[in-house]
């Protein structure tokens, strides 16, 4: 979801127990007038995949509610594109996945489990001067993803099988997921699997991927476990026994300082109820039948949610 789906912050203070973005003393903070409007815009972003286009939405319409003025430039691109982005000031707020984003600033930290990568997360963001709000229950994990057939075909289980078949796998993902230490370099050192060719689409395993996948055209790929191309498609994820994939929780990041402790507790009402069941269903509105704009999709689940201010 490389959901590599396809992926920041330095928490400043933590109220029980959570990591919370500190910055109500920053001048520069954004914070309501009196009449409700904010004093200065927040910009609002997204990664260049759909899931996080409803994410990003999701907080954009929750500060609005609550009287902050907001902008939003969604598609960004990938974190090559977006952290640099917060660091200088042409974003403010992104959705993001913890364990990814933690082995982005840092390739060497401990992933081994949700616990060691929110401990190490704060810190890491810090370096760039960004930091972290609440993470989320929701999780969207990256997976190698093949048909039922060609599971069936070799009896494929696990991302190990597939090295039996290195000569004959063409997989696809984003660009980045070639080098990245989860991506190509992490299945060759976890399981020896090394594809004979890799195929970037820069979709975040969305719409042109699952249609590579299906069409034949790439025999395993890059995809979120919250894609509803998989039950929809009767795709297989494939185990991953040694965990080369870390957990992935949905985090927004800000830029440190940026958010006052009105916005601050706005976003993190979004993250104390955005579950994977949630986050999965919002998924299907929006890239399954229906057809839902990804506002619109926000601004539903929100008021479902309770999270809209009358």
């Amino acid at each position: 979801m490389t959901k590599m789906k396809l992926p920041l912050f330095a928490a400043l203070s933590m109220v029980a127990g959570s990591l919370v973005l500190a910055g109500c003393s920053n001048p520069t903070a954004a914070t309501p007038s009196e009449d409700g409007a904010s004093s200065s815009t927040v910009t609002v972003s997204s990664a260049n995949f759909p899931e996080s286009e409803i994410i990003g939405n999701l907080y954009a319409e929750a500060l609005k509610s609550n009287g902050y003025t907001v902008e939003t430039k969604f598609n960004i691109g990938s974190r090559e594109a977006y952290i640099p982005a917060l660091a200088d000031g042409s974003i403010d707020l992104i959705p993001d996945y913890t364990g990814n984003l933690l082995l982005f600033i840092d390739p060497s930290a401990d992933v081994s489990t949700p616990a060691a990568i929110l401990s190490a997360l704060p810190k890491a963001l810090e370096s760039k001067s960004l930091s972290m709000l609440t993470a989320a229950e929701a999780e969207d994990k990256d997976a190698v993803v093949v048909t039922r057939a060609t599971a069936e075909k070799w009896k494929l289980t696990s991302i190990a099988d597939l090295a039996a078949h290195n000569d004959e796998v063409v997989m696809a993902g984003p660009p980045e997921f070639k080098e990245r230490a989860v991506g190509l370099p992490g299945l060759e050192k976890n399981y020896g699997f090394v594809p004979s060719k890799f195929e970037p689409i820069s979709d975040g395993g969305g719409p042109a991927t699952v249609k590579a996948l299906l069409d034949g055209k790439v025999t395993a790929a890059n995809i979120f476990t919250t894609s509803t191309a998989i039950p929809a498609n009767d795709l297989v994820v494939l185990e991953d026994p040694k965990n080369n994939f870390p957990a992935q929780q949905v985090v927004p990041v800000a830029a440190a300082g940026k958010l006052d402790d009105g916005a601050q507790k706005a976003i993190d009402a979004i993250s104390a109820k955005l579950s994977t069941s949630e986050l999965i269903k919002l998924n299907e509105q929006v890239s399954g039948d229906a057809k839902v704009e990804p506002q619109q999709a926000a601004i539903t689940w929100l008021t479902d949610q309770g999270l809209l201010s009358k």
